[in-house]
C-alpha cells in the first residue's frame, strides 16, 4: 500500500482513537479523524499528527445518524480523494444490571457501537473497493467475548461486531478487502480511570500480565492489521488483553 493511503478513525479524539490515528500517521497514513462532541480533544490529535509532519482533517458526524456519515465520507473524500482504510473505534457505554436497564439505555449503546459500524462500512464499501487492498479494523471488547455483569448493552454490541466482521470477511474477500477484530482487554484510559481502586486492583489481580494495557499497544495491532504483512489476515479476532481471556 502506498503512502497516499487514507484511513478514517471513528471515534479518534481520545483514548484508544487518539493512539489508533498517531500510530497510523507515524505510518504515513493520512488520517481523518472522526468526532461528535469531543472537538477540542479532536484538534489536540490534529495538532500532534501536523506537528509530526502528518497529514490529518477533522470530520464530525453522529455515526448513529446514515446521511451524517455520508457527509463524511464526502468531506474525506473532498480532502484526500480515496478511502483505504476504515477503524471502527466509535463506542459508548451505558453501564447497569439488566433489570435495571431500560430500552433506551439499550437502543443508545446498540445504535452507535453496532448500527454506527453498519453505518460508516455500507456508505465507505465502493471506496475501499476501489482502493484495490481495502482493510476495515472493528473496535470490539474482551467483553464482547466474555460478557461482564452490568454491561448487556455494551457486551450486546461487541459480541455483534464480531459476527458482522466474519460476515464481511467472507463477502468482502473476493473484493480484496480485510475485515478483523481487535479485541482490547482493560485498558489504561479516562474511561477506566474513572473506576473506583479497589475495583482496578481486583480487576488486576485476574490479569495473568498483572498489568492493564495501554492504548498505544491496542493501536500497534490495529497498525499491523492495516498493514501488507497482514494480507492474509481476515474474519479474526485479535486479543490484546494481558491473558485475561484466553
Amino acid at each position: 500500500m502506498n503512502n497516499g493511503s487514507v484511513a478514517v478513525v471513528t471515534g479518534g479524539s481520545g483514548g484508544i482513537g487518539r493512539e489508533i490515528s498517531i500510530a497510523l500517521s507515524e505510518n504515513k497514513k493520512k488520517i481523518a479523524i472522526h468526532f461528535y462532541k469531543h472537538e477540542d480533544e479532536a484538534k489536540v490529535v490534529e495538532k500532534i499528527i501536523k506537528e509530526m509532519g502528518g497529514d490529518a482533517i477533522l470530520v464530525r458526524g453522529d455515526v448513529r445518524n446514515y446521511n451524517d456519515v455520508k457527509r463524511m465520507r464526502d468531506e474525506v473524500i473532498a480532502a484526500f480523494g480515496r478511502i483505504d482504510i476504515l477503524i471502527n473505534n466509535a463506542g459508548i457505554n451505558k453501564d447497569t444490571l439488566f433489570m435495571n436497564m431500560n430500552p433506551d439505555e439499550w437502543e443508545e449503546v446498540l445504535s452507535v457501537n453496532l448500527t454506527g459500524a453498519f453505518n460508516c462500512i455500507k456508505v465507505m464499501i465502493d471506496d475501499l473497493v476501489k482502493s484495490g487492498n481495502g482493510y476495515i479494523i472493528n473496535i470490539s471488547s474482551i467483553v464482547g467475548l466474555m460478557g461482564n455483569i452490568g454491561q448487556a448493552n455494551y457486551a450486546a454490541s461487541k459480541a455483534g461486531l464480531i459476527g458482522l466482521t466474519k460476515t464481511l470477511a467472507k463477502e468482502l474477500a473476493s473484493k480484496n478487502i480485510t475485515v478483523n477484530v481487535v479485541a482490547p482487554g482493560f485498558i489504561g484510559t479516562p474511561m477506566l480511570q474513572k473506576v473506583p481502586e479497589k475495583v482496578k486492583e481486583k480487576i488486576i489481580s485476574q490479569i495473568p500480565m498483572k498489568r492493564f494495557g495501554s492504548a498505544r499497544e491496542i493501536a500497534k495491532a490495529v497498525v499491523f492489521l492495516s498493514s501488507e504483512d497482514a494480507r492474509y489476515i481476515t474474519g479474526t479476532v485479535l486479543n490484546v488483553n494481558g491473558g485475561l481471556y484466553i
